[in-house]
């Protein structure tokens, strides 16, 4: 591996802005509690460590390659994304008191898993992210990138636990308030749908060459 404290910089950076998984993280964290926010973020890094498998083993650079694999990709992620809106909005109590009805945790997980394993820009960020930090030279490719990408899955839970505590810890509070029971579903699946959609207007497969 090149450049070990170069990559942890860059790593810790990316990984840790805010982004999709960390919206869907909060997300579960407001709408069902503390606990659905660490299954979830459990679930994301196990489908990072999936992705992780794929660049290893070839896979993923295959499915940016092929414009049906990855479009194939990008609409089943966003499908379920959909889907967790309607689940969500149908999981709800009643018109009158529309407070979210929880999963159970290993549903949860498997969400979170799911949301993650089934995003295209997961599979670019690692092909052009990790081989910058590879080293022909220094051994396996593969092994390399499995370690890479182990590292990347650890800040990324780190960074994913802070923010379903921080959430969860809010949304304890917020549920006392009247009008954040009244809206909590309904923002709930606003989230999810808008995740899908952006899934949808998501990047396009690498081409080659690019």
């Amino acid at each position: 591996m090149t450049n070990p404290l170069l990559f942890l910089v860059a790593a810790v950076t990316l990984v840790a802005v805010p982004g999709p998984n960390h919206l869907y993280i909060i997300t579960r964290s407001v709408g069902e509690g503390r606990r659905a926010g660490v299954a979830s973020a459990l679930g994301v890094e196990a489908g990072t460590l999936l992705h992780v498998t794929a660049a290893a083993a070839g896979l993923s650079a295959l499915v940016a390659a092929s414009a049906t694999a990855f479009t194939a990709l990008r609409y089943a992620g966003a499908a379920y994304l959909i889907f967790l809106a309607v689940r969500t909005f149908r999981g709800r109590h009643s018109h009158a008191d529309p407070v979210l009805t929880p999963q159970p945790l290993p549903r949860v997980f498997l969400d979170g898993l799911l949301v993650n394993l089934f995003n295209p820009k997961v599979v670019l960020f690692f092909l052009a992210f990790l081989p910058q930090f590879v080293d022909p030279a220094a051994g396996s490719v593969p092994v390399q990138i499995v370690v890479l990408g182990l590292a990347i899955g650890l800040i990324g839970l780190a960074s994913d636990l802070v923010y379903a505590f921080a959430a969860g810890s809010l949304a304890g509070r917020l549920r006392a308030r009247p009008a954040f029971r009244r809206r909590q579903a309904y923002a709930v699946c606003a989230v999810y749908l808008g995740l899908g959609l952006a899934a949808l207007a998501g990047p396009g497969p690498r081409r080659a060459g690019a």
